[in-house]
């Protein structure tokens, strides 16, 4: 029995191997993973065969799986005297491992790889080996030597014709003339790696690594636009290869980072909190603490204080200062001194642009709630000196916005307003919602400041009616705090003529009547109501009627 049993194992297991090849070809990968894991399991895999099933695996987001796989592949290389490839399998393993944050791991494989690659320098793995050294001198600050490294990587990814190489050679250049200050030569090889990414000259895994670096270099700089771009590119190219699990840890927190910004706050929690469980599990990554912190900063946004007291506090403790969040959220609480104490000691810590910028826009917020107007003005003019070492369109709208601010606690409602209305053209042209919002709260200061009240009630208005379609919470009640407290502003962003209209439609009587009353003509009556209906959002005579005595006009 067992030998008629054979046979038909053996055809099993061809035809596993066949289909599972076939399905890696089509980058079918969810496929070729169970087909191939099918044939694994008759009988052991090649090694060829089972460096393809570590790549399915890790692309369909078996990251643990996909690690033993090209272990037991590289093994399976120097059982047959491949060293080649059983280099290239050693550094992708301590190259996975160091991204990881498994530095002993990864210290250890790559170690491996550069004694396989000793006294073989015609080998392209050796432009492999140089992307770690670079990565290291990169986050160590030594940007110069990092430059030159991802250089030397690229020359080595030409020579051999290697995209995989080239791609992520040219980002790591991109990131480091960045940091430098090079913005435009930095995101233009930036955008030539994500080039080769969407038209496919990338290895699916390569494209991954690309992409996340890509992100992160727009995130520095928070070039909205550009970070929005790749991604839809980059969507589209998953499209067409089903079953890829194309963003993890750090993709899904810039993710979660471009849809908060963009307003999309129910969006953004979840993809913050999806970027947490993955850099969770099996163990704490590198990452998981800015997760924390963008969840955080979600639901302190919403006003669910609880929660992201608890987020800031599991970030806090992965990372020394891990942003201004914390802060901020006791400003929200009205602990202005706590407040201000916590920023200032953020703002001791050394870190890069971005963040510094971030830091120092709630700064200027906090020390102008605490009344110490002279530190306002010291944070807000070294977030000009950054907006104009970067120029770059977000640093100059905080910029702008925390100038706008100080000059208006200084009693220069004229000058801050000229500011004011630049950092909103900025925010409308980032299409920022939250950030712009917060702008024409202080535009409508300025306003009152000047005695334009009617101005004021609408850019208050107008701010309100964007919190309230994000969700902002505390944003909201100061919005009615301050509305409440204009004369004028009770009615919103009517005018007098319409609030007369309004208080005579609340009074049931008719365009007819009302234009007997007022001693104007029916149809100006009837314009009238229809500016009330739009600006109010309104739907009827009755929901007008309500308004009014909500808002005490009646």
């Amino acid at each position: 029995m067992s030998s008629r049993s054979a046979p038909r194992s053996s055809s099993t297991r061809a035809q596993a191997l066949e289909q599972g090849r076939e399905s890696f070809r089509k980058q079918v990968w969810g496929a070729a993973f169970t087909q191939l894991s099918a044939a694994d399991r008759e009988a052991p895999l090649d090694a060829e065969d089972l460096a393809q099933l570590a790549q399915a695996a890790r692309l369909i987001g078996k990251e643990a799986e996909g690690a033993d796989l090209l272990s037991r592949a590289h093994q399976a290389f120097l059982s047959r005297g491949d060293e080649q490839p059983a280099a290239r399998c050693a550094f992708w393993m301590g190259f996975s491992a160091l991204m990881n944050g498994e530095f002993a791991k990864a210290g250890g494989w790559l170690s491996r790889a550069k004694r396989l690659l000793d006294g073989r320098p015609d080998w392209v793995e050796n432009g492999y080996l140089l992307l770690p050294d670079g990565y290291r001198a990169f986050h160590e600050g030594d940007t110069v030597t990092a430059h030159a490294t991802f250089v030397r990587a690229t020359a080595i990814g030409e020579q051999f014709g290697e995209k995989d190489l080239i791609a992520l050679a040219l980002q790591g250049q991109g990131r480091a003339l960045i940091r430098q200050g090079e913005i435009v030569r930095g995101v233009a090889l930036l955008d030539e790696a994500m080039v080769a990414v969407t038209a496919g000259e990338v290895s699916p895994l390569s494209a991954g690594g690309v992409y996340w670096s890509v992100l992160e270099g727009c995130g520095e700089i928070f070039d909205l636009q550009r970070a929005q771009e790749w991604t839809s590119a980059l969507e589209r190219w998953c499209a067409s290869q089903p079953d890829l699990v194309p963003y993890r840890g750090h993709c899904l927190i810039r993710r979660a980072e471009l849809l908060q910004l963009h307003g999309a706050w129910e969006d953004a929690l979840e993809w913050a909190q999806k970027a947490g469980e993955w850099l969770s599990h099996p163990t704490p990554k590198p990452g998981l603490a800015a997760a924390l912190y963008q969840v955080g900063e979600i639901q302190r946004l919403r006003g669910r204080f609880a929660e992201a007291e608890e987020a800031y506090s599991q970030a806090s403790q992965l990372s020394r200062c891990p942003g201004p969040g914390m802060a901020q959220l006791r400003l929200a609480q009205g602990r202005i001194e706590a407040a201000n104490a916590l920023i200032r000691r953020i703002a001791d810590e050394r870190m890069e642009a971005g963040p510094r910028a971030r830091t120092l826009d709630s700064y200027v917020e906090i020390a102008l709630a605490a009344k110490d107007v002279a530190a306002a003005r010291s944070a807000a003019g070294e977030l000009t000196g950054i907006a104009a070492r970067q120029d770059v369109a977000f640093f100059r709208a905080l910029s702008l916005r925390a100038a706008g601010a100080v000059h208006l606690a200084e009693g220069n409602a004229r000058e801050a307003m000229a500011e004011l209305r630049q950092s909103w053209h900025h925010w409308s042209e980032l299409q920022v919602p939250y950030e712009g919002a917060r702008v024409r709260v202080l535009v409508g200061l300025a306003s009152r400041a000047l005695g334009d009240e009617e101005d004021a009630c609408m850019e208050l208005a107008a701010a309100r009616q964007a919190f309230e379609r994000l969700g902002a919470a505390v944003d909201i009640a100061r919005v009615d705090a301050l509305l409440s407290s204009g004369p004028a502003c009770a009615a919103g962003p009517l005018t007098e003529r319409e609030v007369q209209v309004l208080k005579l439609v609340a009074s049931g009587m008719t365009n007819r009547g009302i234009a007997g009353s007022l001693k104007i003509s029916e149809k100006t009556v009837a314009r009238h109501v229809s500016n009330i209906f739009t600006k109010l959002d309104l739907g009827s005579r009755t929901a007008a009627a309500a308004y009014a005595y909500d808002h005490d006009l009646v």
